[in-house]
């Protein structure tokens, strides 16, 4: 018993001193109450995926990890290589558990909500085509290759950790980089890039009569509130005007919504509305989760019938190869980050909307679809943002100064791109772990002019 009370009292010691210093460095007592959750949260799942999805060995898992914060190094870490599973915990504060199932990845583990069972199947799909159609290349451009070998080693000299550096052009896969461990068959994760895909299969049950675009999403906890005037365009333009913080601080909207809930979709539809619908942009992963909500709802609302629809009109007519797009414990797919791809199978993505919604002979989306997606929104703040694509024009000035005012791109945390340029027929992805800025408009454009000389 004194033991039990000496601990006791040994943690509320920590506890009040952790709120003392989170008052003395400007923090709030709810980001520091927070902070051992989310620790917990984002260690277990970004490990687990980093180990067990992306195959990265735990020395670097966790050199990535401790980036985002410097409490992250404070962990303790379990690996349990036979169950695939990590479990993390902060000083006696949190303790988390994340899980991999075949075909799901890795998921926080919530128990009392859990509906993977025993995973998923994987998609046989065709490698021994070239790409885009399977996982063969054919040689690279002399001239184009020496540029982006360049360029990866200026980047990681310079500490910017680029891993994956891709370029097709006019169709082909002319260019193609891999350092620091990662191979043409790694699955790394894209963080936001996942928007953009879910945006491409919500674009595909259009084109299958299977959802209006025009209409609205069909939430019917909105039913009774000023939140039914939401479209689902305003969702994908993120102009919803609902109140979520992307601030991703311990207690931020992002933060407890990826690495404290088990459904994420359930915890965005309680936020109420700030702005007129369509009036305002605000960037928010938890509009993108109501996105996979829309996809889930309209594909059998299960588990089961949402995978197989993807696999069968997504996954495979893409021939993607190296990719799994992980789910929440709901089974809901995570839209707003955990889509893990090659290079290759992420420039796919780049290339189907390229042109103008077809891969490997088969339309996937509509032409139109695609116009609209990559056409500026209605909000008066930041116009330069389609359905879930970041946009060169529709603001004042280019987004990216040095690329065509055509060019449109998906973008994710760590610095992770694809780059769709329409007027020079070219797509560039480039994957990494940068914890600040990359020179994407300068890097991209020195691309650019190389292909034009050839």
């Amino acid at each position: 018993m004194r033991k039990v009370r000496h601990a006791l009292i040994t943690l509320l010691l920590l506890v009040a001193a952790l709120l003392g210093f989170a008052a003395l460095a400007g923090y709030p007592p709810a980001y520091l109450l927070a902070a051992p959750g989310v620790g917990t949260g984002i260690g277990a799942k970004l490990l687990c995926s980093a180990r067990y999805v992306s195959g990265l060995s735990r020395e670097q898992a966790f050199s990535d990890l401790v980036q985002y914060s410097p409490i992250l190094e404070n962990l303790t870490i379990e690996y349990d290589d036979a169950a695939r599973k990590v479990t993390t915990s902060l000083l006696g504060l949190s303790e988390t558990s994340a899980s991999h199932l075949p075909g799901l990845g890795c998921t926080i583990d919530y128990p009392e909500v859990d509906v993977r069972g025993g995973g998923m199947p994987l998609p046989a799909v065709d490698t021994a085509a070239y790409w885009p159609a399977g996982d063969l290349a054919y040689p690279p451009g002399e001239a184009i290759q020496a540029l982006v070998e360049d360029q990866v080693d200026s980047d990681n000299a310079a500490g910017l950790n680029t891993r994956a550096l891709a370029v097709v052009y006019r169709g082909d896969l002319v260019a193609e980089v891999y350092d620091q461990g990662v191979s043409a068959q790694t699955p790394l994760l894209g963080w936001s890039m996942a928007k953009s895909l879910m945006s491409v299969m919500l674009g595909n049950l259009a084109y299958r009569d299977k959802l209006t675009m025009s209409g609205s999403p069909g939430f019917h906890q909105w039913s009774d509130d000023r939140r039914a005037a939401i479209t689902l365009p305003q969702l994908l333009t993120m102009t919803d005007g609902l109140a979520f913080s992307e601030q991703y601080d311990p207690g931020d909207d992002a933060t407890t919504m990826l690495f404290t809930e088990p459904l994420a979709a359930r915890y965005v539809l309680q936020k109420p509305l700030v702005h007129e619908p369509g009036t305002h942009f605000n960037y928010s992963s938890g509009t993108a989760n109501l996105l996979s909500l829309v996809y889930f709802n309209n594909t059998g609302a299960s588990l089961q019938s949402s995978y197989r629809d993807f696999t069968e009109n997504i996954y495979v007519p893409m021939a993607f190869q190296h990719a799994v797009f992980e789910v929440d414990a709901g089974g809901m797919f995570m839209g707003s980050s955990y889509f893990y791809a090659s290079a290759r199978d992420w420039a796919r993505i780049g290339q189907l909307m390229l042109n103008g919604g077809v891969i490997n002979g088969r339309r996937l989306v509509s032409a139109d679809w695609v116009r609209k997606a990559t056409s500026p929104n209605t909000a008066e703040n930041d116009a330069a943002y389609g359905y879930q694509w970041w946009l060169n024009r529709g603001n004042a000035q280019l987004r990216w100064p040095d690329l065509p005012e055509d060019a449109f791109a998906a973008q994710g945390n760590r610095q992770q791109w694809i780059m769709v340029v329409p007027s020079r027929e070219t797509v560039i992805v480039r994957l990494g772990w940068t914890a600040g800025s990359y020179p994407a408009n300068q890097q991209f454009a020195a691309i650019l002019d190389a292909l034009s000389e050839n």
